[in-house]
């Protein structure tokens, strides 16, 4: 392997000592983030207590000139570290829906189960459980709620369906539809149902380690906070452990059409402090960059 002469950057005062080359053949396809990423390891893992101090970055172009010098910036290199995990964070949650998709743990359900897709994401939205038509159409709030959950997002968040399907990841306490009760309504999930999918939630928190979970309906606020009256904790952030991981959550009440609380005080001027806590959150404010 070819290398230019050394470009050396000294550093005092508690910052990085280090000297790296540029590579004759980087400027091919790849190879440029590839040699930025090597060198910006190589800090890290030698100097793990110094790893802020310094990234990595490359011009475009031949850099076996002294004048295209691999060139020094100020960079937080924790975010880089996290870039490398994406790929790996990815297959994991890649293997968690294909595992999911074959579960049959609940005979009173109605599988297959629904997922709204591997998603790696900051921020997972959990509804309470699929309606019948979400099955078919295998995606999340495919109907009359999720509609107006889409419509509640794109108003305050300034993101539409396509891109909140996206950018976000969904779940539910239970990921199969109940199926009907006597009256006809929607099956409430039993606790051994919500039991048995608790652990797909759990694995999904410590793969993705989300900043932001936004429950949607009783059901689901449940899962992480007492929730004896919506008004006492709709339009509220708390900070939750779960599955040894903190976050934030952010309850919604349900957007169903079949209750009215959304629509009516104080349920109304309620949902709109929580959508306006929802659209400041940073884990939202990155996504709608």
């Amino acid at each position: 392997m070819q290398f230019a002469q050394p470009c050396v950057c000294y550093a005092r005062a508690g910052k990085i000592r280090g000297r790296y080359w540029g590579h004759h053949d980087a400027d091919r396809a790849g190879d440029v983030e590839r040699l930025r990423a090597e060198m910006a390891g190589t800090f890290t893992r030698r100097h793990p207590d110094r790893a802020r101090a310094f990234g990595i970055l490359f011009p475009n172009r031949h850099l076996h000139r002294p004048q295209h010098l691999a060139q020094f910036a100020p960079l937080d290199l924790l975010n880089l570290s996290a870039l490398m995990a994406a790929p790996r964070k990815q297959a994991q949650l890649e293997r968690h829906i294909t595992e999911l998709l074959k579960c049959r743990r609940c005979p009173r359900m109605q599988s297959p189960p629904v997922s709204g897709g591997a998603i790696t994401s900051d921020v997972i939205v959990i509804g309470q459980a699929p309606g019948p038509r979400e099955p078919v159409l295998q995606r999340p709030f495919a109907h009359t709620a999720g509609k107006t959950l889409f419509r509640w997002l794109e108003e305050f968040c300034g993101m539409n369906e396509a891109t909140v399907r996206s950018k976000i990841y969904f779940a539910a306490v239970c990921r199969c539809f109940p199926g009907k009760n006597s009256s006809g309504t929607d099956r409430v999930p039993a606790p051994d149902e919500i039991h048995n999918c608790s652990s797909w939630m759990n694995d999904e928190i410590r793969i993705l380690r989300p900043r932001l979970i936004i429950p949607v309906g009783r059901l689901a606020i449940r899962q992480f906070i007492d929730c004896a009256k919506l008004e006492k904790v709709i339009g509220r952030k708390f900070r939750v452990e779960r599955a040894r991981h903190s976050f934030d959550v952010i309850p919604l009440p349900h957007p169903s059409g079949a209750s009215p609380w959304h629509k009516i005080p104080p349920g109304r001027g309620l949902t709109e402090r929580a959508l306006r806590l929802i659209a400041r959150h940073p884990a939202i404010c990155e996504l709608v960059k």
